[in-house]
């Protein structure tokens, strides 16, 4: 009995150790990590901590995947602090800093050729001019690795140690000095000069902007910027189906909804992600309420009133303090539209839509598909934390494989003893 159940025993033994290797392996790859904790514990870097947070890129470095944070200590970022940058031009500097793709210590001395140039998240924006957002890594003679912006002549900063590296997910290493760029120093726009007509035009939704334009709600957006400011633009299709409701409107009503699509105050999407509840808006006043609710599902975020509930579909500017999200419905306020009902479902999430639009076969897209977040800005950070919670779900149906075969092979032990 015993030589017959030995094989059993070798199998279940050889499956236990193939299902540790594979959760060990998804763990390790699984994307958790958050930079404001991995440099919380290195005191040396609080100074560079501190902007990355308040310049909202930690949000942006946690998204991500794959990646490499090129750190400076407190006495190096004092010499780009004595430079007096605004915020928002430290943010391209900063962003400089982070290379979207993954070297650890290791890596960065066997580097082909002995040189590579490396995209970073200032490029990644679309900020950069030409290639001035690419790194230039060389491994010198010696061990020594060098560091400097495409756009400046010469290596002035150099790989110091490693930090802390989760393997191929994201490493952090200190460097000397800051790296340099004209184009990343250049002096950015002020919020309030931001033109937000034309940036909405731009970007799918011009028969928003063309409603704001010749309205009286212009002024007050335009006020509100340098103090923060998150609009939610609804597509063009959503004003166009929208547009008879709208002119049944008085001026005044006109004003106040359109106004009702804006809350001063500066909200990225973690952020959203993170505070679900009721938010004012441009239009609160008094008796007026005119607010909404903010709720999750899931990754997707929704805005919804008393009237209908919207979805977050896309990001057309993200420059703190100011914030322009797509929106795929028009916002109706319950003080506009009382006994109207549109729809109080959650929106159907952006990607579960994608997914179906792409099983018609030989249907061409809608305009609202082309501007989906697969395509746009956050497009690299929506499928990393998809990643993200497919890997963790992985790691979790492992674990209960695991614990499975255990139970077997417990039952085999005792069979034998």
């Amino acid at each position: 009995m015993r030589k017959q159940l030995a094989p059993l025993v070798l199998f279940s033994l050889t499956l236990i150790i193939s299902l540790i290797h594979s959760t060990t392996a998804a763990a390790a790859t699984s994307g958790s990590h958050n930079i404001t904790r991995i440099l919380a514990k290195h005191p040396g870097f609080s100074t560079f901590n501190h902007y990355l947070t308040i310049t909202h890129l930690a949000d942006e470095i946690n998204r991500r995947q794959t990646i490499t944070i090129l750190a400076i200590d407190n006495a190096a970022m004092s010499s780009l602090l004595d430079k007096h940058l605004s915020i928002t031009t430290l943010k391209n500097v900063l962003s400089l800093h982070v290379l979207v793709d993954y070297f650890g210590a290791k890596k960065l001395h066997q580097i082909t050729n002995g040189t590579t140039l490396v995209s970073s998240m200032f490029q990644a924006t679309g900020a950069a001019a030409g290639t001035a957002g690419y790194v230039n890594v060389t491994n010198l003679k010696g061990g020594k690795v060098g560091f400097a912006a495409e756009d400046n002549d010469g290596l002035h900063s150099f790989y110091v140690k490693s930090v802390e590296e989760l393997p191929y997910v994201i490493s952090v290493l200190q460097i000397s000095q800051p790296l340099s760029s004209a184009d990343a120093e250049a002096p950015t726009a002020s919020p309030s000069d931001i033109d937000l007509i034309s940036i909405m035009s731009k970007q799918g939704c011009k028969a928003f902007a063309d409603l704001l334009r010749v309205s009286k709600a212009l002024p007050t957006f335009k006020d509100t910027v340098d103090g923060g400011l998150t609009v939610f633009c609804p597509t063009d299709s959503a004003v166009n189906g929208f547009a008879a409701k709208y002119k049944n409107l008085t001026d005044a009503k006109k004003v106040s909804l359109l106004l009702y699509h804006g809350v001063p105050v500066y909200q990225s999407l973690q952020m959203l992600k993170s505070s679900n509840g009721i938010m004012n808006t441009l239009a609160t006043e008094g008796a007026n309420k005119y607010d909404f609710t903010v709720q999750n599902d899931g990754e997707d975020v929704n805005i919804e009133t008393k009237v209908n509930t919207a979805n977050i579909i896309g990001t057309l500017i993200d420059q703190d303090p100011f914030v322009v999200y797509k929106i795929n419905k028009v916002l109706m306020p319950r003080e506009l539209f009382k006994g109207v009902k549109e729809d109080l479902a959650p929106a159907e999430s952006p990607k579960a839509a994608k997914k179906k639009k792409s099983t018609k076969k030989g249907k061409a897209p809608a305009d609202d598909e082309a501007d989906s977040p697969a395509d746009g800005p956050d497009a690299d950070s929506d499928s990393d934390d998809q990643k993200a919670a497919d890997d963790n779900s992985g790691v979790s149906g492992l674990n209960q494989g695991l614990r499975f075969v255990m139970v077997i092979f417990s039952l085999i032990i005792g069979a034998l003893v």
